[in-house]
């Protein structure tokens, strides 16, 4: 050590190099297969009834015995997980915070933390608002994925915050994978062909794909199918490959066609005689 002012002792510079590669060390993002963001519309379009068979459905999946096993096969055999509601632009919260799974205690543990709270529930649906608050997230979960991916459903388009579509292409710019969840189950404030909306203006980046609901009795496979398919690898068993060729999955297009301002478009065209939301 070298004496500095006032009497202070100095690193040398093999001591300072010590000090800054331990440090280096001591912050090193912990490698994962894969940082899994689970984005979960919570708008009021949805009943208590409908945000618990979400609930349940997640809870399902994430120990669901093929779920594991995909976890279990990856290069390292372990991902990385939060559990995102969201609604209106600002209304996001996270439930469960970034959390490795690398087996079923710890696929039990997060199912612990989704069950401490009833879901929220707010008015609006700002999907680009929530994949904006997705995207940040990925910078402070501690890990290193190998694919990051926002894993996002719901039952509407966006129909507040930024142009959802502007947003998708800046989150994909960052690396991060796109799917979708549309949830075509509801009759009233529906948009016609929500699975063409998903595809052409939500989902995106490599591989990216969706799966629509048609009934709330086919979430809790559709979700664990999806987990699947997003985690497996490319020497995955007989078993996820039969996932992947069980219909229907949707592929992101390359050309838009859908209206990806229709949300925008419906909510004015209701609303242009009131002041306050009511949805």
């Amino acid at each position: 050590m070298a004496l500095g002012h006032a009497g202070l002792f100095l690193p040398s510079a093999a001591g300072l190099a010590l000090l800054l590669g331990l440090t280096s060390q001591s912050t090193a993002a912990e490698p994962v297969d894969v940082e899994l963001l689970l984005a979960v519309d919570v708008s009021l379009s949805m009943s208590p009834e409908e945000l618990e068979i979400q609930r349940h459905g997640y809870a399902a999946a994430l120990t669901h015995d093929h779920v594991l096993q995909a976890i279990a096969d990856g290069a390292y055999g372990k991902i990385a997980v939060t559990y995102v509601e969201w609604a209106g632009t600002t209304w996001q919260r996270v439930i469960v915070p970034w959390t490795v799974i690398a087996d079923r205690a710890d696929a039990e543990r997060v199912v612990e933390q989704l069950s401490a709270h009833p879901p929220g529930s707010a008015r609006r649906t700002s999907i680009s608002g929530a994949l904006e608050f997705g995207s940040d997230l990925f910078a402070e979960s501690g890990f290193q994925g190998a694919k990051r991916v926002i894993d996002i459903s719901g039952d509407g388009a966006n129909n507040q915050g930024a142009p959802v579509d502007l947003i998708r292409e800046q989150v994909v710019k960052q690396g991060i994978t796109i799917n979708g969840l549309p949830l075509m189950t509801r009759s009233v404030y529906d948009v016609n062909n929500l699975d063409r909306y998903y595809s052409d203006c939500v989902i995106g980046g490599p591989g990216a794909f969706m799966i629509p609901v048609n009934d709330w009795t086919q979430f809790p496979e559709a979700i664990r199918r999806k987990l699947v398919l997003e985690l497996a690898g490319p020497d995955s068993p007989q078993w996820a490959a039969e996932e992947a060729a069980h219909p229907p999955v949707v592929l992101a297009q390359d050309r838009p066609i859908a209206d990806c301002l229709v949300g925008e478009k419906m909510w004015r065209d209701r609303n242009w005689m009131f002041d306050s939301d009511f949805r």
